[in-house]
C-alpha cells in the first residue's frame, strides 16, 4: 500500500486491496473514495469488495469512479463535498493516485492559490504543472 499525503486531511493511493482496510483505519483515515471504475480491475479489486472491507473496518466508503468523460464539474464538486463532509482524513484511490489528485486539484481551483495546489500535488509525488492553465481558468470563474 502506497498512501501519499496531499494535505493534512487528504491522501491518495494507487489501487488498494481489501486486506489494507484495517491498516488504513489505524492510520486515522475515516473515509475512502473509490475513483477507479470497476472495468479496470478484477472482481477482487472492484468497489464491492473494497467497500465491504472498508465498512467492516469502520470506514465510510464513497464510489466516484472517474474517467476522462466523467471528470466533469459535477463530479469534481461531489468529490470536494465528500472531502469537506468527512468526519476526518480522506483517502482517495485510483490506478496510480493521479486521477484522485487531479480531481482534488480541480476542486481546489479558485479556493486555493494555483501555486499552492500544484505544490501540494507535487509533495505527494504528482506533477500536475500541465494542469496550471485549467486551474487558472477555473479560478477566474469561481
Amino acid at each position: 500500500m502506497d498512501i501519499r499525503q496531499i494535505t493534512p486531511t487528504y491522501f491518495v493511493a494507487p489501487q488498494i486491496d481489501a486486506a489494507d482496510m484495517n491498516d488504513i483505519a489505524a492510520a486515522g483515515i475515516t473515509t475512502v473514495i473509490c475513483n477507479r471504475p470497476d472495468a479496470e480491475v478484477p472482481p477482487s479489486l472492484q468497489a464491492d469488495a473494497i467497500e465491504a472491507a472498508a465498512l467492516a473496518a469502520g470506514l465510510a466508503f464513497v464510489r466516484l469512479p472517474l474517467t476522462h468523460q466523467t471528470m466533469n464539474p459535477e463530479n469534481v464538486e461531489l468529490h470536494a463535498k465528500t472531502i469537506e463532509k468527512s468526519a476526518g482524513p480522506v483517502l482517495a484511490y485510483c490506478a496510480s493516485g493521479t486521477r484522485s489528485t487531479i480531481v482534488w486539484a480541480l476542486g481546489k481551483a479558485g479556493k486555493m492559490n494555483t501555486d499552492d495546489v500544484l505544490a501540494a500535488a507535487r509533495s505527494g509525488g504528482y506533477d500536475l504543472d500541465n494542469l496550471r492553465p485549467t486551474l487558472d481558468a477555473i479560478a477566474k470563474t469561481v
